[in-house]
């Protein structure tokens, strides 16, 4: 990857590239206002050097020299609220190379050149250092969405003094530039990532810096046992106090069970961030394709009473209870009849052993026969919910015969839609398994943090043992300083340029 300096003035889309009524060219850095003045003719002849910081300015973006606004026009009436006959005023200026007369509707000033291009009719944002996201000088172009117009701005603002930014390099700055530590910069891209109200709201908390703060008093806690620990070590003989190993003891189980509580709440949010991946699984004709569509709460399967109409496997990404789930509906297809049917079962064998959790169902119209136990032997392994479909039929399955099989047994309709919503709290109930709930005010998903948490839970653990065993105080010191580095480096005290590197490489360009 090429190396850019940090104090490059760089510009990104800040939005998604497609149709929409509004899009974003983002501009960050010393420069940003200059270029933004190579550029822009706001509506009132100023330049957006001279604009306020949080203020917003009606205007057009333009191509080749800076077009400038006469004294004539500056003195014409400011427009209206509605600009909607803002082109038509555009327009008459190019063409006539005049001042709009008293009654064009006294749409005020705008560009003042004959030959000059304007590319967008734009809203330009300026938010000044160090109060902006990357305490940078940052100018924001709300230009119209369309993919032209934004690529159009961008290649100007890129020509007139920026360079394109690099994959997450705006928010890379924020955290160089010490507006959030690294944990709530990889917060970021969950609150982008998010599929579901709770997975925003666990980003949005980290973004806050909830988690942040409980590394910071965990660390400063193992700070003041380090400190106590290598006084201890380096005056033995000065009049310091006799060090009190007890209220060491103390002070280190209390940290090692706030490290245990975080990583056993990670399960969870490492659910809410990356999602449970479920599959639908069954012997051909017993209704996966409606159970999907009856979870989705519309047609995606194609449902016929042909066997074997499932051919692919289906995926979607639903929220059930908060918890954004990817489910698969899998072919059913047992004995394949040719090499795409083949291929068909060999593709839902994968998913189905890479599930977190299998929905095995079976007709209640029908009696179990040998393909039915066949997929129960299989599936002995995996987390299970055993769903007796078609309740709406007579009954030939009871849920005796398979409660000592499986402990999850949900009895439905599909077609009915009926206990759809039995089947939901069932998986969520698979998730959080009773001991988690979305209350909880920490939920650590990303797996660099579980990983730095667990390291450092398992050092504490280490010195916990060698005070037991009356070990040397600079063993003791020696865990708490290390488990006190990697803390640390959750937070992205220290850091390399490779970690940093890979982590803003997952970012959008425009963030």
């Amino acid at each position: 990857m090429e190396k850019y300096a940090i104090d490059d003035t760089i510009a990104a889309i800040a939005t998604g590239v497609g149709e929409s009524g509004i899009g974003i060219v983002r501009i960050s850095g010393k420069d940003a206002l200059a270029v933004a003045d190579r550029i822009f003719v706001p509506r009132d002849g100023r330049t957006p050097s001279t604009f306020r910081t949080y203020t917003t300015h009606y205007g057009w973006i333009v191509s080749g020299s800076k077009l400038q606004v006469p004294p004539k026009i500056l003195a014409d009436p400011p427009p209206p609220q509605g600009l909607a006959d803002a082109p038509i005023f555009v327009a008459q200026i190019l063409v006539a190379g005049t001042s709009p007369k008293s009654n064009t509707k006294g749409l005020g000033p705008g560009p003042w050149a004959l030959g000059h291009d304007i590319v967008d009719e734009v809203i330009l944002t300026v938010m000044r250092a160090p109060k902006s996201y990357t305490k940078e000088n940052i100018v924001e172009i709300n230009c119209h969405g369309g993919v032209v117009a934004l690529r159009s701005v961008l290649e100007l603002v890129l020509q007139n003094g920026a360079r394109l930014a690099e994959p997450g390099e705006f928010t890379k700055r924020a955290f160089l530039n010490g507006r959030i530590d690294l944990a709530q910069a990889e917060a970021v891209l969950d609150v982008i990532r998010a599929k579901t109200g709770s997975a925003l709201k666990a980003g949005v908390e980290q973004v806050k810096g909830v988690l942040s703060a409980k590394i910071n008093q965990i660390g400063e806690a193992l700070l003041d046992v380090f400190t106590v620990l290598e006084a201890d070590i380096d005056f033995p003989d000065e009049e310091t106090g006799s060090l009190d190993l007890r209220e060491v003891s103390k002070s280190l189980k209390t940290i090692h069970n706030e490290l245990k509580g975080l990583i056993e709440n990670s399960g969870l949010g490492r659910v809410l961030r990356e999602g449970v991946h479920v599959v639908i699984c069954g012997k051909p004709n017993v209704g996966k394709s409606s159970l999907l569509n009856a979870l989705l709460k519309q047609e995606r399967s194609i449902v016929t009473p042909i066997a074997g109409t499932t051919r692919d496997t289906i995926e979607e990404v639903i929220d059930i209870k908060g918890i954004p789930v990817s489910i698969m509906d899998t072919a059913g297809i047992l004995e394949p009849r040719d090499l795409i049917e083949k291929k068909a079962v060999q593709r839902s064998r994968r998913c189905i052993n890479s599930a977190d959790l299998v929905l095995l169902l079976f007709d209640g119209s029908r009696r179990l026969d040998r393909s039915d136990e066949l997929l129960i032997k299989k599936l002995r392994q995996k987390a299970v919910i055993a769903i007796i479909n078609k309740i709406d039929l007579r009954q030939k399955i009871s849920r005796g015969g398979l409660e000592g099989i499986f402990n999850n047994i949900i009895s439905l309709s599909a077609k009915k839609f009926k206990n759809i919503n039995l089947l939901e709290d069932a998986i969520a109930d698979s998730v959080y398994n009773g001991r988690v709930s979305l209350g909880e005010p920490i939920l650590v998903g990303n797996l660099r943090h579980i990983e730095k948490l667990k390291a450092a839970q398992k050092l504490i653990a280490g010195a916990l043992a060698s005070l037991d065993n009356k070990l040397s105080l600079e063993f003791i010191a020696q865990d708490v300083k290390d488990a006190l580095g990697h803390l640390d480096a959750l937070l992205g005290k220290t850091f390399s340029e490779g970690l940093l590197d890979n982590i803003f490489s997952k970012f959008c360009v425009g963030k």
